[in-house]
């Protein structure tokens, strides 16, 4: 099988799979290259997958839609990260989620600036307006 994952702005995988595992609402699944066509909205939990020559390798996606057709396997998530093993992929994940906080609470901050900078802006209006 070939699997692709898509993220918005590329193309994070593009390789030869034996196996695929993932979990969908319902429960966790794997696909094995004689598997039948599928789709599954998948939530946001480690994925692994197995190739001849890299063996078991592991990633942490977002939600997602994972659709099996033929042999191929296209996973479109908006994150993901690749880890060598669990330990290294929670590592990294904490970190991607830090950085990922830092950006929201900046952008939360600078929301509730302009928020209240336009709620002053229309009190000084009906006050110059009575």
């Amino acid at each position: 099988m070939i699997l692709r994952v898509l993220l918005p702005e590329r193309v994070l995988i593009n390789e030869k799979v034996t196996k695929v595992k993932a979990e969908a609402a319902n429960g966790a699944f794997t696909l094995l290259p004689k598997h039948v066509d599928f789709v599954a909205a998948l939530v946001p939990g480690i994925l692994s997958f197995a190739s001849e020559e890299e063996g078991e390798r592991f990633m942490a996606i977002d939600q997602g839609v994972l659709v099996k057709c033929g042999d191929e396997v296209l996973l479109s998530t908006r994150n993901a990260v690749i880890g060598p093993g669990l330990e290294d992929l929670k590592r990294t994940v904490r970190e991607q989620y830090e950085l990922v906080d830092d950006r929201e609470r900046h952008a939360r901050s600078a929301s509730a600036r302009l928020e209240a900078g336009l709620v002053r802006r229309f009190m000084e209006l009906e006050h110059s307006g009575s």
